[in-house]
């Protein structure tokens, strides 16, 4: 492994369910936030910046290479390239682990990282034939060709598909994510109680931890017009009264006569972006910065897109096997929780001895993940999973944690849309 790549701070606006707080603010709005807030944050001079790396998966048609776009508005000079990622759920990491590439390769030493997502924004789509009838009517030369182009629109012309769902479904196995989600409950037994249990501990964490995510939040005041506009400080999804009974009277969605996984013990639909500057261990000592913590290493993989929230089980492997450093080894380890009954099958998968054998060709499982060692400050199913920006909120968040816990060493690690996961360890400075 190269030299660990330092992290030198960083921050992320508030994460607010899509249609609320953010609806109006664009992916590039809360990218340029992010990366603004960064910079005077840090007082990093925008020049010494080498290149910059933003993960998104809803790319904006309007904003092609949305990195460039952000870097620019935010201030960074024309000079310095730009380039957008995308790695589905950990974009938001990929944009980290690209800048340690380019750093290990000679491409620079200082480099702005981060992700943007606005999901209130994903577009609505027509069909390709009433694209074809709009092009028709653009093309007719007199008002009767015109009105004969526009009398042959039907009513199923303008029934859009939905963008967001489109892109959460996996096009190799035809399933939704929620619908592996319900695959994992099955194979793994993982009852309605269990993640209805396990997602009111997510939003009690969430709630209990507010003032120390504060810590790591930008106020923003995001587009709402008017003479009086309001602020945003606070995740918005985490609720203070949530209870096992609310959530026990929530309808099943992916499969509405068996299933268990629902709107309250699955990841919310979010908007909201994050922002890191890191650096080269010798370029943060040229500099004066004191870092954060470093990327030591880390490890992407692929598995069954049927079963893609067992990516960060095998992605953990894979690092074990690369490192030589297990779960045993971190003080704090972060999932991302995409879905409660992921989270638990991969703790489930992790300590099972005849998984692990099967699916990893291991003679011994990966080991038990600790209750209070594991998303210690609430995650996406309290906190929202803007899907490209919750990888770098999850390194923002576990440095801090471990900052204030005086601890060493974190295991942080995603499961991806399309069967991958990807898993890195981080070290306090």
């Amino acid at each position: 492994m190269p030299q660990p790549l330092c992290i030198v701070d960083g921050t992320r606006t508030p994460f607010c369910k899509a249609g609320t707080d953010l609806a109006e603010e664009s992916a590039v709005d809360l990218g340029t936030h992010a990366f603004q807030h960064v910079l005077a944050k840090t007082g990093i001079n925008p020049a010494r910046i080498d290149q910059v790396f933003i993960g998104c998966v809803g790319q904006p048609v309007d904003a092609a290479n949305i990195a460039r776009i952000i870097a620019l508005r935010a201030g960074i000079p024309a000079h310095v390239p730009a380039m957008t990622v995308h790695r589905n759920c950990a974009s938001g990491l990929e944009a980290l682990t690209q800048a340690h590439q380019a750093s290990a390769a000679g491409q620079g030493e200082v480099f702005l990282i981060g992700a943007t997502e606005s999901m209130s924004q994903y577009p609505l789509l027509f069909p390709r034939k009433t694209a074809g009838k709009f092009n028709k009517i653009a093309r007719a030369r007199t008002p009767v060709s015109k009105l004969k182009s526009l009398s042959a629109f039907r009513f199923d012309d303008f029934t859009p598909k939905v963008a967001l769902k489109l892109g959460l479904t996996d096009p190799i196995c035809n399933l939704n994510m929620g619908q592996t989600a319900e695959t994992l409950a099955r194979e793994f037994k993982i009852n309605r109680r269990s993640q209805d249990l396990y997602a009111l501990q997510s939003h009690r964490r969430a709630i209990s931890s507010r003032g120390r995510l504060r810590e790591e939040t930008l106020t923003l005041y995001p587009n709402s017009g008017g003479s009086n506009p309001k602020f945003i400080e606070n995740d918005n999804g985490p609720r203070e009264k949530q209870s096992e009974e609310a959530l026990n009277k929530l309808k099943p969605v992916f499969d509405r006569d068996y299933g268990t996984v629902t709107a309250g013990n699955a990841s919310q639909i979010s908007d909201g972006a994050a922002a890191l500057l890191v650096m080269s261990e010798k370029a943060c000592d040229r500099l004066g910065f004191e870092p954060l913590g470093r990327l030591v290493d880390y490890a992407y993989t692929g598995c069954d897109p049927r079963r893609m929230g067992l990516g960060p089980a095998h992605a953990i492997h894979a690092l074990e096997q690369k490192t030589g450093r297990g779960l045993d080894d971190a003080d704090i380890i972060e999932i991302n929780e995409a879905f409660a009954v992921q989270v638990l099958a991969v703790t489930k998968a992790c300590s099972s001895k005849s998984f692990c054998q099967r699916k990893l060709k291991r003679k011994r499982p990966l080991g038990e993940i600790p209750s209070d060692k594991l998303n210690v400050n609430g995650g996406a199913i309290a906190l929202g999973h803007p899907v490209g920006a919750t990888g770098t909120r999850l390194v923002l968040t576990t440095l801090k944690e471990l900052q204030r816990r005086k601890s060493k060493r974190a295991l942080v690690s995603l499961c991806i849309g399309g069967g991958q996961g990807a898993a890195v360890w981080l070290e306090a400075a």
